[in-house]
């Protein structure tokens, strides 16, 4: 039997993800397994190529969005949880799907579960897919988790 001991849910705080999140605590809770979850900031200052956009006030920013993140972080797991589940939750800034892989690997994670939003046509082309790239790189399987509109019931 395959036993999955670590379970990473990215989230980016949608429904989709929301959805995502309740599948990886089920199967956490069905496999004794621990829980990861994970935000990741993309932070386009740590990409920029200008000097110009360090500024005081995008520094300043930044840190809010950054605090900000990290109070939604610390509510999406009850106390009771976050016990049961063994759980660590992390936020990362970078780029979603390579953060999200390198997470993965590092920590050892047997399985991902995450939202995907279905994109199809223009909208995947002009924006990519986080899941996919996830899903063709990602040390371990990966499950896909659709909007809840179009996802089968949560366990």
């Amino acid at each position: 039997m395959i036993a999955f001991k670590r379970i990473l849910v990215p989230t980016d705080f949608s429904e989709t993800s929301g959805v995502a999140l309740v599948y990886g605590k089920a199967l956490a809770g069905q496999f004794g397994a621990s829980l990861h979850v994970l935000h990741v900031l993309d932070d386009a200052l740590l990409t920029a190529y200008v000097s110009e956009a360090f500024s005081p006030s995008l520094l300043r920013l930044r840190d809010e969005v950054e605090k900000d993140t990290r109070a939604r972080l610390g509510t999406i797991l009850t106390d009771e949880e976050r016990r049961r589940f063994r759980a660590v939750v992390v936020l990362r800034n970078g780029e979603a799907s390579t953060e999200i892989v390198g997470y993965a690997a590092g920590q050892q994670i047997h399985l991902i579960v995450m939202g995907t939003h279905g994109r199809g046509g223009v909208p995947h082309i002009l924006l990519g897919s986080v899941a996919e790239q996830v899903v063709r790189r990602g040390p371990c399987p990966v499950l896909t988790v659709r909007h809840p509109e179009r996802a089968a019931p949560a366990p």
